[in-house]
């Protein structure tokens, strides 16, 4: 096996466990607890990794900047997902899927495009995606954090299926990340490439109001991502991808232990916003 097939089967075998790991989640815990964890740096991770492992850490540094404002995008596609599915319940649950997955889609390549001329500094990159994060929890605000009660046994084809949309995502975008350029990278490293095939898979095996539930809690959790990309920014150049990417994620796990504390989640992002301002 050479390098690059050895690289693509790392990506498949870690997205597989994502994929899996949160799908488990939704149906044993709560579909709340596994959209706040679909916002973790799970996918994003993993892309500025191997941009690092494979181009330069400062090539993974300057594509964070634009993971961060590519966030923006990944909150319209979940609530692009939600609003569509909502006005096409008429549709069979097919149907629905099809229409509701293509046109977030769309949409979220239509922000990305979008955001691409922007070349934002760290103050931005943070400022951006914060202010997003205010916006669709209050529009996700209706939503019902509902639970799933009667779970559908898992079966290999299911989890096959789950596992092989984000693995394909990680591997196209990691795979062309030195044609497009780390703002291009950075904007697709966002792409929401374990929430798809997971509101997906949980909209077929489930109802839609699970569904929801997921999508409306991927804002919360969106500020780890925030804390995650800003750590690599700084600490990549400085510490290298594997220090950087361990420190990064204490960092953005220490962002969800103080979303559960009442006001610790906006004192962060607050801390970081003036952290930024001073640097910039």
């Amino acid at each position: 096996m050479d390098y690059f097939q050895f690289i693509i089967l790392v990506k498949m075998l870690v997205s597989i466990v994502m994929v899996v790991l949160l799908s488990v989640l939704a149906e044993l815990v709560s579909p709340r607890f596994a959209g706040v964890l679909s916002g973790y740096p799970l996918g994003a991770a993993i892309s500025l990794f191997f941009f690092g492992y494979e181009l330069s850490p400062e090539f993974a540094a300057d594509s964070a900047v634009y993971t961060c404002v590519g966030l923006v995008a990944t909150q319209a596609f979940a609530y692009l997902y939600y609003q569509v599915s909502i006005r096409a319940g008429r549709l069979d649950k097919p149907q629905n899927i099809m229409l509701a997955s293509s046109m977030s889609l769309c949409g979220y390549f239509l922000v990305a495009v979008t955001l691409r001329p922007l070349e934002p500094n760290l103050l931005l990159a943070v400022t951006l995606p914060a202010a997003s994060i205010v916006l669709f929890v209050a529009l996700f605000k209706r939503v019902d954090n509902v639970r799933i009660r009667q779970r559908v046994a898992l079966n290999p084809q299911v989890l096959f299926m789950r596992s092989l949309a984000a693995a394909f995502f990680i591997v196209v975008i990691t795979s062309t990340a030195k044609w497009v350029g780390p703002s291009w990278a950075g904007l697709f490293s966002a792409f929401p490439v374990t929430m798809l095939p997971l509101v997906v898979i949980i909209h077929v095996t489930y109802d839609p109001e699970h569904v929801y539930a997921i999508l409306k809690n991927v804002p919360k959790g969106i500020g780890s991502l925030i804390v995650y990309s800003v750590a690599v920014h700084l600490l990549y150049p400085a510490y290298g991808i594997y220090l950087g990417t361990l420190l990064a994620y204490l960092l953005a796990t220490l962002y969800l232990v103080l979303l559960h504390v009442k006001g610790g989640a906006p004192r962060l992002l607050s801390t970081l916003q003036s952290r930024t301002t001073r640097s910039s």
